[in-house]
């Protein structure tokens, strides 16, 4: 093999390690085909900003060192965020501080403990296989096509989703902006896409260990694996994606929350604030990779989840320590029978 193609490989390699940081993340959603549009738009950027760094170290007449020619990596989660429709400069921006203070790490355990103790105690809402879950939420969304972030304007939006047991080629519905579009299978399922991580009915959650450790082995079979990656990091983001998107079985979302504080790195901070200004309890973890914070907030009366928000935590060309990359804020969960209806308040 020749060393183009070696380079064509790695290369291809760290495409796809990029393009894969770009899951559905919690709070607000769009369709399948929507996050497939953006995460091409990234995809295309760092292609052109690739072969500009290739062409610049021809000119050079040195061998390019592939670690520059790439954007920093905290790009691909703030992105996946931002598809989930939540960007804004953020809380610690509008008051000239840097992040929320981390709390005492050595109570992170006993706040998990008093979530999950709160979400096993609330009623287990009847689920039926013909229903939807209805999820109403808020964020802002952000365009990166200039290679700088332009954060839209805070926007509403409302989602169906499918219960069905089996693979399902439409999953469900999303409204914004005006516009009713359906929710597709994920990309690359042919035949649909079958309950799971990507679709996490509550029938499919139900079946899950709650054993916190069984249920953290679980999430570690299930979550893809890459080479680099900060494994406790993809297990906090994968657990994320459930507590932000779905509607846990009380059972569940107690296991889940007892799994997360076996996680290492994972952190409280007490002023954790979601897109529409609520304060809260936060849940976070820092990817020291990327240079990112995710933290999860929580209601200070019933530790009912709020939203999540995201920053910085180092100095990057694409902002400052402590500088907001997104956050998003839950308004409204239930179980209707229709997609496309409202729940009756």
């Amino acid at each position: 093999m020749t060393g183009t193609d070696d380079g064509r490989e790695a290369y291809a390699a760290e495409r796809a390690e990029l393009a894969r940081l770009l899951p559905p993340a919690p709070g607000t959603d769009l369709p399948p085909g929507r996050h497939e549009h953006h995460r091409e738009r990234l995809m295309n950027l760092i292609d052109d900003d690739t072969a500009r760094a290739r062409d610049r170290a021809r000119e050079r007449v040195d061998r390019p060192d592939r670690s520059r020619l790439l954007r920093p990596s905290f790009l691909a989660p703030a992105t996946a965020l931002a598809v989930a429709g939540a960007l804004v400069l953020g809380y610690a921006a509008q008051n000239g501080g840097g992040p929320a203070d981390t709390g005492d790490t050595r109570s992170v355990s006993q706040v998990l403990l008093r979530i999950s103790d709160a979400a096993g105690k609330r009623e287990a809402l009847p689920v039926r296989d013909d229903q939807f879950l209805y999820t109403r939420g808020t964020g802002r969304d952000v365009d990166l096509t200039s290679g700088k972030a332009v954060i839209g304007p805070l926007e509403e939006s409302e989602s169906w989703y499918s219960q069905k047991p089996g693979p399902q080629k439409k999953l469900g519905l999303i409204r914004q902006g005006g516009d009713t579009l359906p929710i597709n299978a994920e990309l690359g399922d042919s035949e649909g896409t079958r309950p799971g991580l990507n679709r996490p009915t509550y029938r499919w959650l139900a079946t899950l260990p709650t054993d916190p450790r069984q249920l953290l082995d679980y999430f570690d079979e299930i979550t893809p694996k890459f080479e680099g990656e900060d494994r406790d990091q993809a297990l906090f983001e994968s657990i994320g994606g459930l507590v932000g998107h779905a509607l846990l079985p009380p059972d569940t979302a107690a296991g889940l929350f007892e799994a997360v504080a076996l996680i290492p790195g994972v952190t409280r901070t007490p002023d954790a604030v979601d897109a529409l200004g609520r304060k809260g309890v936060g849940i976070a973890r820092d990817d020291e990779r990327s240079g990112v914070r995710t933290e999860w907030v929580f209601d200070p009366e019933d530790l009912s989840y709020l939203g999540w928000s995201s920053h910085l935590t180092r100095d990057t060309e694409y902002g400052k320590k402590g500088d907001f990359l997104g956050d998003s804020a839950r308004i409204e969960t239930a179980v209707v029978d229709k997609a496309g209806v409202r729940p009756r308040n």
